[in-house]
Order: C-alpha cells, then sequence, then structure tokens
C-alpha cells in the first residue's frame, strides 16, 4: 500500500531519537527527545491552498527539519509516517 498526499501536505518518516547522549548515558524511553529531522517519502502537488498558489519546494529523498511538535502521526505497514504541511517544514538538511 503506498500514500499519496494531497494539495500542500508532505509525508515524512522520523528519523529515531537517540537512544545515549554524548558521555554515554543511556536514555530510558521518556527521556529521549522526538527527533526533528525527516526523509521525505512523498510530496503532494501543491496548487491552490486557501485561494493561494503553493509552489512545492521539498521533494522526496530530501532531508528535513520540521517544527517539534507538527502534523499527524500514522502507522502503515508496520511503519511510522507523519504528514505534515509544507509550511510546517523549517529547512531541508544538505
Amino acid at each position: 500500500m503506498t500514500i499519496k498526499p494531497l494539495s500542500d501536505r508532505v509525508l515524512i518518516k522520523m528519523e529515531e531519537a537517540e537512544e545515549t547522549t554524548k558521555s554515554g548515558i543511556l536514555l530510558a524511553g521518556s527521556a529521549k527527545e522526538k527527533p526533528q529531522i525527516a526523509d521525505v517519502i512523498a510530496v503532494g502537488p501543491g496548487g491552490v491552498v486557501e485561494g493561494k498558489e503553493i509552489t512545492m519546494y521539498v521533494k522526496k529523498g530530501d532531508r528535513v527539519i520540521t517544527s517539534k511538535y507538527s502534523g499527524t502521526e500514522i502507522k502503515l505497514d508496520g511503519e511510522e509516517y507523519t504528514i505534515v504541511r509544507q509550511s510546517d517544514i523549517l529547512a531541508v538538511v544538505e
């Protein structure tokens, strides 16, 4: 099964949270920070959204930084994804 985002939506897969600190301390599940870097899996077509023309600037395969608690989390075929608006993407990591 595949997911095709609509409008200005972007399907991303978050990178795994760090298991240890830089000094080597193992973190408990509740102490891990939610990751903000993700891989773009699929991109919607853009177009007119709420009366404004939206051009999509991200593409499949980009690594991006998102707002910390943005988007809708979904689970498909045992994998966890997040669907966000392009405006919730803060930067592309190069």
